[in-house]
C-alpha cells in the first residue's frame, strides 16, 4: 500500500484497510526496535515539529520516532514560532515546506492544521487539535489489538466529556474498525450530531454500532475497553472545573464500574491522568474541592487491567509508522 505524500489529519481521511496497514507497519517497526534492528532509511531528511500546545508524549514520540528513522527534527514551541502572529499560517506552511520533508502540528483548531496541509507541499501530521487526535488513535488501536488479537466486534466505552478531540476521534476510529462504540456522559457532553451521523454511516459499512447514553453502569456492562480522559482540556479556563466535577463525577472509572465490564476488560487513558495528588493541578483541585481522584481512581489506574503505559509507548511506534509510510521509507 502506497501512502507516500499523504497528510495525516484525521482518521476520517483513511480507509479501514489503510488504518490496518499503518497498524501492521507499527507492529513491524516495534518488533524491529525491540530486536535492535535499525530502520534509519530516511537519513538526510528533516521534519518540523510545531507545538502551540506543549506535550510530553507527543513530542517525545515524534522525536524518538524521527531519530530512529534517521530524520533530523526542529522543535518549534509557542514562544519560538511566529505562526499566526508575525507570519500567516499559509506563509509559514510554504516556508517550512521548502525546508523540511514533513511538518507536525499540535495546537488549537483543526482548521489550522488543514490550512498548513493546504499550503505545504509535504506531508502534514496532526499531533492534536481541539477536534481530532489521530496519532493517539493509532496507538490506542494497536494496544487494543495487542491485548485481544483483533479489533472488529469489540465493545469500546468512553466515559466523560465526549465533545472534543478524544471523544470525536475514538468514535471515528471505532466506526472505521468495526468496533461497538459507546459514549457515557450527560447529554450536553455528547459528540457533535453531524459527526455522530457520519460515524453511523461508516458503522453501517463496517458492522460497528454507535451508542450515546447517560447511564454509566449500562455503558460499562460487557465492555472490553473502558476509556477516559481529563475533564478539563488544555487551554480551557480554570473556572470550568467546578461544573465539570459536578457533572462528570458520576462517570469516574472506579473498581465498581470496571466490575460491570468484561472480566478481561482493559482500562485506557491517553494521559496525563489525575488519579492522585502527585501533581500541582491535583493538589489544587484537592484544596478547592476535596477530591483526591478525578476521572479515574488510583486503584483502577494502577491495576493489572490498566494498559496506559503500554498505550503511551505505542504512541512512538505508531507515529513512526505514519512518518515512514507518508515519507516513503524503504
Amino acid at each position: 500500500m502506497n501512502l507516500k505524500g499523504r497528510d495525516f489529519l484525521t482518521l476520517k481521511d483513511y480507509t479501514p484497510e489503510e488504518i490496518t496497514y499503518l497498524l501492521d507497519l507499527a507492529a513491524d517497526l516495534k518488533e524491529k526496535k525491540k530486536k535492535g534492528i535499525l530502520v534509519d532509511t530516511l537519513r538526510g531528511k528533516n521534519i518540523a515539529l510545531i507545538f502551540e500546545k506543549t506535550s510530553t508524549r507527543t513530542r517525545c514520540a515524534f522525536e524518538v520516532a524521527a531519530h530512529d528513522l534517521g530524520l533530523g527534527t526542529t522543535y518549534l514551541e509557542p514562544t519560538t514560532s511566529q505562526i499566526g502572529k508575525k507570519e500567516s499560517i499559509a506563509d509559514t506552511a510554504r516556508v517550512l515546506g521548502g525546508m523540511y520533508e514533513g511538518i507536525e502540528y499540535r495546537g488549537y483548531g483543526q482548521e489550522i492544521v488543514e490550512e498548513i496541509a493546504k499550503y505545504a507541499d509535504v506531508p502534514v501530521w496532526n499531533g492534536l487539535t481541539n477536534e481530532y487526535h489521530p496519532t493517539q488513535m493509532l496507538a490506542d488501536l494497536l494496544t487494543i489489538r495487542e491485548k485481544f488479537g483483533h479489533l472488529k466486534g469489540l465493545h469500546f466505552t468512553y466515559m466523560g466529556d465526549a465533545r472534543y478531540n478524544m471523544g470525536n476521534s475514538l468514535m471515528v476510529a471505532c466506526a472505521k474498525m468495526g468496533m461497538h462504540f459507546t459514549a457515557a456522559a450527560p447529554n450536553s457532553y455528547f459528540p457533535n450530531k453531524d459527526l455522530v451521523a457520519y460515524c453511523e454511516g461508516i458503522a453501517k459499512e463496517t458492522g460497528a454500532t454507535i451508542t450515546l447514553t447517560e447511564d454509566a453502569k449500562e455503558a460499562a456492562r460487557g465492555a472490553d475497553v473502558l476509556y477516559t480522559d481529563v475533564w478539563v482540556s488544555m487551554g480551557e479556563p480554570d473556572d470550568v472545573w467546578e461544573s465539570r466535577i459536578k457533572e462528570l463525577t458520576p462517570y469516574r472509572i472506579t473498581k465498581e464500574l470496571m466490575s460491570f465490564a468484561n472480566p478481561k476488560a482493559i482500562f485506557m487513558h491517553c494521559l496525563p491522568a489525575f488519579h492522585d495528588l502527585k501533581t500541582k493541578i491535583g493538589e489544587e483541585i484537592y484544596r478547592k474541592f476535596g477530591l483526591t481522584e478525578m476521572e479515574v481512581t488510583d486503584e483502577v489506574f494502577e491495576s493489572e487491567q490498566s494498559v496506559v503505559f503500554e498505550e503511551a509507548e505505542n504512541r512512538m511506534h505508531t507515529i513512526k509508522a505514519v512518518i515512514a509510510a507518508t515519507l516513503g521509507a524503504r
